[in-house]
Protein backbone atom coordinates (compact mmCIF):
# COMPACT_ATOMS: atom_id res chain seq x y z
CA UNK A 1 0.00 0.00 0.00
CA UNK A 2 1.47 3.45 -1.20
CA UNK A 3 0.05 6.26 0.74
CA UNK A 4 0.58 9.74 -0.59
CA UNK A 5 -0.18 13.47 -0.57
CA UNK A 6 0.16 16.61 -2.49
CA UNK A 7 -0.82 20.06 -2.08
CA UNK A 8 -0.96 22.67 -5.08
CA UNK A 9 -2.17 25.90 -5.55
CA UNK A 10 -3.16 28.87 -3.44
CA UNK A 11 -6.18 30.28 -1.79
CA UNK A 12 -9.87 29.00 -2.32
CA UNK A 13 -8.78 27.21 -5.82
CA UNK A 14 -5.69 25.29 -4.36
CA UNK A 15 -6.01 21.40 -4.17
CA UNK A 16 -5.42 18.94 -1.74
CA UNK A 17 -5.27 15.12 -2.51
CA UNK A 18 -4.39 11.92 -0.65
CA UNK A 19 -3.70 8.73 -2.34
CA UNK A 20 -3.97 5.05 -1.59
CA UNK A 21 -2.23 2.85 -4.14
CA UNK A 22 -2.59 -1.02 -3.35
CA UNK A 23 -3.44 -4.68 -4.80
CA UNK A 24 -7.10 -4.95 -5.94
CA UNK A 25 -7.36 -8.36 -3.90
CA UNK A 26 -5.85 -6.81 -0.23
CA UNK A 27 -7.13 -3.88 1.85
CA UNK A 28 -7.09 -1.11 -0.45
CA UNK A 29 -9.22 -3.13 -2.64
CA UNK A 30 -11.65 -3.87 0.31
CA UNK A 31 -11.90 -0.16 0.95
CA UNK A 32 -12.58 0.76 -2.65
CA UNK A 33 -15.31 -1.54 -3.24
CA UNK A 34 -16.46 -0.53 0.25
CA UNK A 35 -16.29 3.00 -0.54
CA UNK A 36 -18.12 2.29 -4.00
CA UNK A 37 -21.11 0.64 -2.60
CA UNK A 38 -21.79 3.25 0.48
CA UNK A 39 -22.58 6.14 -0.56
CA UNK A 40 -23.02 8.95 1.71
CA UNK A 41 -25.41 12.29 1.22
CA UNK A 42 -22.63 14.75 -0.07
CA UNK A 43 -20.09 12.43 -0.37
CA UNK A 44 -20.89 10.18 -3.35
CA UNK A 45 -17.57 8.42 -4.44
CA UNK A 46 -17.07 8.34 -8.06
CA UNK A 47 -15.05 6.41 -10.58
CA UNK A 48 -12.22 8.92 -12.26
CA UNK A 49 -12.39 9.13 -16.36
CA UNK A 50 -10.33 10.33 -19.16
CA UNK A 51 -13.55 11.01 -21.42
CA UNK A 52 -16.86 9.44 -20.80
CA UNK A 53 -16.79 5.67 -20.78
CA UNK A 54 -13.11 5.52 -20.47
CA UNK A 55 -12.04 5.07 -17.05
CA UNK A 56 -8.42 6.26 -16.26
CA UNK A 57 -6.50 2.83 -15.08
CA UNK A 58 -6.11 1.82 -12.38
CA UNK A 59 -9.47 1.98 -11.37
CA UNK A 60 -9.33 5.36 -8.81
CA UNK A 61 -11.83 6.37 -6.95
CA UNK A 62 -12.61 10.14 -6.36
CA UNK A 63 -14.02 10.66 -2.40
CA UNK A 64 -14.90 14.57 -2.20
CA UNK A 65 -13.28 15.52 1.25
CA UNK A 66 -15.56 18.27 1.06
CA UNK A 67 -19.38 18.25 0.96
CA UNK A 68 -21.21 18.52 -2.49
CA UNK A 69 -24.53 19.85 -2.35
CA UNK A 70 -25.71 19.93 -6.19
CA UNK A 71 -28.45 22.68 -6.11
CA UNK A 72 -28.70 26.06 -5.22
CA UNK A 73 -25.36 27.84 -4.08
CA UNK A 74 -23.44 24.76 -4.04
CA UNK A 75 -23.91 24.07 -7.85
CA UNK A 76 -21.25 25.55 -9.11
CA UNK A 77 -18.99 23.55 -5.98
CA UNK A 78 -20.81 20.78 -7.31
CA UNK A 79 -19.46 21.84 -11.03
CA UNK A 80 -16.07 22.10 -9.71
CA UNK A 81 -15.50 18.72 -8.30
CA UNK A 82 -17.07 16.45 -11.02
CA UNK A 83 -16.04 18.47 -13.88
CA UNK A 84 -12.00 20.19 -13.21
CA UNK A 85 -11.49 18.55 -10.41
CA UNK A 86 -12.08 15.50 -11.59
CA UNK A 87 -10.11 15.76 -14.76
CA UNK A 88 -7.11 16.82 -13.11
CA UNK A 89 -7.42 13.79 -11.10
CA UNK A 90 -7.18 12.22 -14.30
CA UNK A 91 -4.46 13.91 -15.53
CA UNK A 92 -2.23 13.29 -12.76
CA UNK A 93 -2.92 9.75 -13.27
CA UNK A 94 -2.12 8.79 -16.64
CA UNK A 95 1.11 11.10 -16.10
CA UNK A 96 1.96 9.01 -13.42
CA UNK A 97 1.30 6.19 -15.96
CA UNK A 98 2.98 7.74 -18.39
CA UNK A 99 6.47 8.76 -16.66
CA UNK A 100 6.76 5.25 -14.77
CA UNK A 101 5.29 6.18 -10.92
CA UNK A 102 2.51 3.77 -11.22
CA UNK A 103 3.98 0.52 -13.44
CA UNK A 104 1.25 0.25 -16.44
CA UNK A 105 2.14 -3.73 -16.45
CA UNK A 106 0.63 -3.44 -12.76
CA UNK A 107 -2.92 -1.58 -13.11
CA UNK A 108 -4.76 -5.12 -13.66
CA UNK A 109 -3.62 -5.79 -9.95
CA UNK A 110 -4.26 -2.09 -8.43
CA UNK A 111 -7.03 0.28 -7.64
CA UNK A 112 -6.47 3.62 -6.59
CA UNK A 113 -8.37 6.15 -3.95
CA UNK A 114 -8.05 9.46 -4.22
CA UNK A 115 -9.69 11.37 -1.31
CA UNK A 116 -9.97 15.28 -3.11
CA UNK A 117 -10.55 18.52 -1.22
CA UNK A 118 -12.57 21.08 -3.53
CA UNK A 119 -13.08 24.21 -1.29
CA UNK A 120 -16.46 25.08 -1.67
CA UNK A 121 -15.53 29.03 -2.51
CA UNK A 122 -13.59 27.61 -5.55
CA UNK A 123 -14.62 29.22 -8.54
CA UNK A 124 -11.41 29.52 -11.65
CA UNK A 125 -12.18 25.78 -13.10
CA UNK A 126 -8.86 26.34 -14.90
CA UNK A 127 -7.06 26.77 -11.45
CA UNK A 128 -9.16 23.70 -9.76
CA UNK A 129 -8.08 21.17 -12.92
CA UNK A 130 -4.96 22.74 -12.92
CA UNK A 131 -4.02 22.38 -9.09
CA UNK A 132 -5.42 19.03 -8.78
CA UNK A 133 -3.67 17.40 -11.57
CA UNK A 134 -0.18 18.68 -9.84
CA UNK A 135 -1.54 17.66 -6.45
CA UNK A 136 -2.27 14.26 -7.61
CA UNK A 137 0.98 13.58 -9.51
CA UNK A 138 3.03 14.90 -6.53
CA UNK A 139 0.58 12.67 -3.74
CA UNK A 140 1.24 9.43 -6.25
CA UNK A 141 5.16 10.10 -6.32
CA UNK A 142 5.39 11.02 -2.70
CA UNK A 143 3.50 7.16 -1.97
CA UNK A 144 5.76 5.75 -4.63
CA UNK A 145 8.87 6.70 -2.69
CA UNK A 146 7.95 7.12 1.01
CA UNK A 147 8.15 10.81 1.48
CA UNK A 148 8.68 12.50 3.29
CA UNK A 149 11.25 10.89 5.88
CA UNK A 150 11.11 10.66 9.20
CA UNK A 151 14.13 13.11 9.97
CA UNK A 152 12.42 15.66 7.51
CA UNK A 153 8.98 15.50 9.50
CA UNK A 154 11.07 15.51 12.76
CA UNK A 155 13.09 19.07 11.56
CA UNK A 156 9.72 20.47 11.67
CA UNK A 157 8.02 19.45 14.33
CA UNK A 158 8.44 22.56 16.09
CA UNK A 159 7.25 24.20 13.15
CA UNK A 160 3.77 22.57 12.17
CA UNK A 161 1.46 24.41 10.28
CA UNK A 162 -1.36 24.11 7.02
CA UNK A 163 -3.55 26.79 5.02
CA UNK A 164 -6.39 26.52 7.57
CA UNK A 165 -3.93 27.01 10.43
CA UNK A 166 -0.84 29.38 8.98
CA UNK A 167 2.29 30.17 11.12
CA UNK A 168 1.17 33.72 13.36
Amino acid sequence: MLVGEGFAGSGADAAHVNTVLGDRSGPVGAAFTTALATPTVGHTPFLVVAQPGLAVQPPTLFVPKATVAGDGAGRRHAELTWGPAQAGVAEGVLDALDDGIIDPAEVVHLVLVVAVWVDPEAGDGAAVRSNNHQATIDALRAGAVGFPPVPDLLGVRDQVWNPFDPPA
